[in-house]
């Protein structure tokens, strides 16, 4: 993975664009993400209402839904059940997390040849700077195009674009954008590009925002800019401030360098409560394979491991232990946390989710302590060899002995 940025807010009071400032920055977002992965591998479903997150008769919520679905009324967050009312010839498939991280490792390796900075928003959208690559790759909205293009070339999936002088704007637009198209805000022209739009369509706009300016008569971002900022910040103290400069398309968000993460964690939620021992071992013994290649990956060497645990009523409970030296092996790492599962589950109580966490990192290891010299050099050639054949042919290729029984639909 390459080294990616992340972004944080310049609390400067700006409420106006930079003069100078031009339209570089790229939003890319993949179009319904998780139902164009599974099509990979089932083309027979395309065109047709597919919806991914589970069995139609299953709790859970709607992760993904096709076009072709959402055209019928079903939608992101929808709970399965109802999906199933809302649109009863609907095709419901599992989902598969570590598939969709495949997925977009791949789609993110990509973005790095257009970009030194790329921020992963989520794992199906990421923000871009292209100030400076114009020498490598020509005009901004040229790059978006033939960056947009190379990925679905490259991977199969469909995706879509905004490109824009804010990261608010190119968010926007992207969406306008879908399904696999490009739109483009020149530098001057956001306050006129938002003004048509529902002021719901704003990042930050939610129900409760949304029902209260409906109640002031305002409908669109266009009705939204005609109200001063002293009107906004009466009726909605600080947070008429930023309402103010959305309706403009200004954001005051810088990018950086800072591909350090303070956590590394994965989750499982079972579709059906269980307290199938081989079926919670499995399961904890692949987490804590995608945390530790995670681990490496970045370099780092963890130093405390937590487990989490729900029961069937949603209670949770949350147990770590610090080990005497930071490790990234995966045998060390299991080690503590099927200790912790000992310690947690009664081996009958039924169990919602299991969850594994990797945190206080060090950037060096003192696994001298913990094992002899000549088996932590194996392990450490074996993990390095199982993570290069993982990159090259995909995670669920390759797996310890005791996480073949897990079904592949971890989260976090």
């Amino acid at each position: 993975m390459p080294k990616l940025a992340q972004f944080r807010a310049k609390h400067d009071g700006v409420l106006a664009p930079a003069a100078d400032s031009t339209a570089s920055i790229l939003h890319i977002d993949m179009d319904a993400f998780f139902v164009s992965v599974e099509l990979l591998g089932r083309p027979d479903l395309r065109g047709l209402p597919v919806i991914v997150g589970g069995e139609r008769d299953q709790r859970g919520v709607v992760t993904s839904a096709s076009y072709e679905a959402r055209r019928l009324g079903v939608s992101s967050a929808m709970p399965l059940r109802t999906a199933s009312k809302v649109c009863p010839q609907g095709i419901f498939l599992p989902s598969h997390h570590e598939l969709y991280s495949e997925w977009s490792d791949r789609v993110a390796a990509i973005l790095s040849k257009y970009s030194p900075i790329v921020e992963m928003a989520s794992i199906d959208e990421a923000y871009l700077d292209l100030a400076g690559t114009e020498r490598l790759h020509g005009p901004a909205l040229a790059a978006s195009s033939k960056l947009l293009r190379e990925i679905t070339a490259t991977t199969g999936l469909p995706c879509s674009g905004g490109l824009a002088r804010t990261r608010l704007v190119a968010k926007v637009a992207s969406e306008q954008a879908k399904p696999r198209g490009l739109v483009w805000v020149p530098p001057g022209s956001e306050s006129s590009f938002l003004a048509p739009l529902a002021a719901r369509r704003i990042p930050g706009i939610g129900k409760v925002t949304e029902a209260a300016l409906a109640s002031l008569g305002i409908q669109t971002v266009g009705e939204l800019q005609l109200q001063s900022l002293g009107q906004l910040e009466e009726n909605f103290g600080r947070w008429g401030t930023a309402l103010y400069r959305k309706a403009r398309g200004i954001d005051s968000y810088e990018f950086f360098i800072d591909a350090e993460p303070r956590s590394i964690s994965h989750n499982r939620t079972f579709g059906r409560d269980t307290s199938d021992h081989g079926e919670l071992q499995s399961t904890l013994s692949h987490l804590v394979e995608r945390a530790a290649k995670r681990l490496r990956d970045a370099g780092l060497y963890a130093r405390t491991v937590t487990l989490t645990v729900r029961f069937a009523d949603f209670k949770t409970i949350t147990r770590n232990h610090t080990l005497t030296e930071p490790s990234d092996l995966d045998s060390v790492l299991l080690a503590t946390i099927r200790d912790l599962f000992r310690r947690t589950w009664d081996g009958r109580a039924m169990l919602r989710l299991v969850g594994v966490a990797l945190s206080s990192f060090a950037s060096a290891s003192g696994q001298l302590d913990l094992l002899d010299p000549e088996r932590r050099e194996k392990l450490e050639r074996l993990a390095r060899t199982a993570d290069r054949l993982r990159d090259r042919f995909g995670f669920g290729k390759l797996q310890l002995g005791g996480s073949l029984g897990a079904r592949r639909s971890d989260q976090g």
